[in-house]
């Protein structure tokens, strides 16, 4: 859905320019907006291409206006091969002005603009006084002298392969998004990328997160489908949601030690996946986080982990035993519903309920032991469990909700009437 709707944005956008103008002028194929004293440059009734050298200063009907400003979406959707330079009185730059420009292949600014450059041939612009790169295209290499990559800055740009200099502190949002990167090398001097870096990066197929990384941002891989390999640094602390979410081809991770959580769906829908080792500092599984992962095949829960969150290993088929250390207080409801090839269970001791649909439609599931300190089986917790024909329950449980065992031949082999649990008052 998220796929459809972007393309269908994506659609309208290119439609919109041959349906109407956003312009107060145009100058030798140059459009733009008048804005007081000052001009921006903008889009228009077609897209630009070929060598377009922006003018310091523009004529108007006898009005001299300096050119200072880059507008929104100005260079947008430009497919044809083109290249750009900026004057020296350009000293604005509006978010995504170069968006979706797969055609751009050199980007230049005028030596004497005093807030940009475009140092060492670069062809990318770059805030001078905070060393960020802010706009670049699919011809430009990092200078070691950049210290920051802005949001968006290589957004959907056509870039098929980039390093990124070990002077780069902070790689910004949707950075490098929707490309069709196969390579990318992440300096070690790396401590922060930020949300959607790399989504949808289809043809990127392995990543090293270096030791210097301390946070990923959400959604920082996702749908990147082709990902097989991922390797992630000793300094992370936790994996943000939706991190590797819809990389359907990757077939194992390694999480290090100083993580302590994984965000919801981080891991959600990488089908390929067979093998997951996870932290031993491990607190937190948030919702979803494996949620359709049905080759994983095993998994190790360290006596570190206190919660599993709501489906976090929904639909796992390739499951087949399960061991949930007495460390864990709280797992949400369906964490493992429709885990079919679940055929032993041993639960934790400090659990206080067995939330609704927990082991629904586990099929493969044969017995199940409730530990003592369990007071409550919830709703449909372990309905569809068509195997389950064998279960203890303690004196301690006093509620068990609607159709908890409906569909079990351990229920359907009881006698007919009320079937009674806990102490009697």
């Amino acid at each position: 859905m998220k796929q459809f709707f972007r393309f269908s944005l994506l659609l309208l956008a290119l439609l919109l320019p041959a349906s109407a103008t956003a312009f107060d002028f145009e100058v030798d194929g140059i459009y733009y907006d008048i804005n007081g004293n000052e001009a921006t440059v903008t889009y228009g009734t077609n897209r630009y291409a070929g060598d377009v050298i922006i003018p310091s200063a523009v004529t108007h009907d006898g009005v001299t206006y300096p050119v200072t400003t880059i507008g929104q979406h100005a260079f947008r959707y430009c497919f044809n091969p083109l290249s750009v330079t900026l004057p020296s009185t350009v000293v604005t730059i509006v978010d995504e002005a170069f968006f979706n420009s797969l055609g751009l292949s050199g980007i230049t600014v005028d030596s004497g603009n005093p807030k940009f450059d475009s140092r060492d041939g670069c062809n990318a612009i770059i805030e001078t006084s905070t060393n960020t790169l802010i706009v670049g295209c699919k011809c430009t290499v990092i200078p070691n002298t950049v210290t920051s990559i802005g949001d968006r800055a290589f957004d959907a740009c056509g870039l098929t392969s980039i390093d990124i200099p070990n002077s780069v502190t902070t790689i910004g949002s949707n950075a490098f998004s929707h490309n069709g990167l196969t390579s990318v090398t992440i300096g070690n001097s790396v401590t922060t990328i930020g949300d959607n870096a790399f989504s949808q990066c289809d043809n990127l197929t392995s990543v090293v997160i270096p030791n210097s990384v301390t946070t990923i941002g959400s959604y920082v891989f996702w749908g990147c489908s082709d990902l097989t390999n991922v390797t992630l640094g000793n300094s992370l602390t936790a994996i943000s949601d939706h991190a590797f979410d819809q990389c359907s081809n990757l077939t194992s991770v390694e999480i290090p030690n100083s993580v302590t959580a994984i965000g919801d769906e981080a891991f959600a829908a990488c089908r390929a996946m067979t093998s997951v080792t996870l932290s031993n500092s491990l607190t937190s599984i948030g919702n979803n986080v494996f949620w359709n992962c049905n080759n994983l095949a095993s998994i190790t829960l360290p006596n570190s982990l206190t919660t599993i969150g709501i489906g976090a290993f929904w639909n796992c088929g390739g499951l087949t035993s399960l061991v949930i250390p007495n460390s864990v207080t709280t797992i949400g409801s369906s964490a493992f519903l429709a885990c079919s090839g679940l055929t032993s269970v041993t639960l934790s001791n400090s659990l206080t309920s067995i939330n609704d649909g927990l082991f629904e439609s586990c099929t493969g599931l044969t017995r199940i032991e409730i530990p003592n300190s369990v007071t409550s089986i919830e709703d449909e917790a372990f309905a569809g469990c068509s195997s389950l024909s064998s279960v203890t329950i303690p004196n301690s449980v006093i509620i068990v909700g609607q159709a908890a065992f409906a569909g079990t031949p351990w229920f359907d082999n009881q006698p007919d009437g009320l079937v009674y649990v806990g102490l009697a008052i």
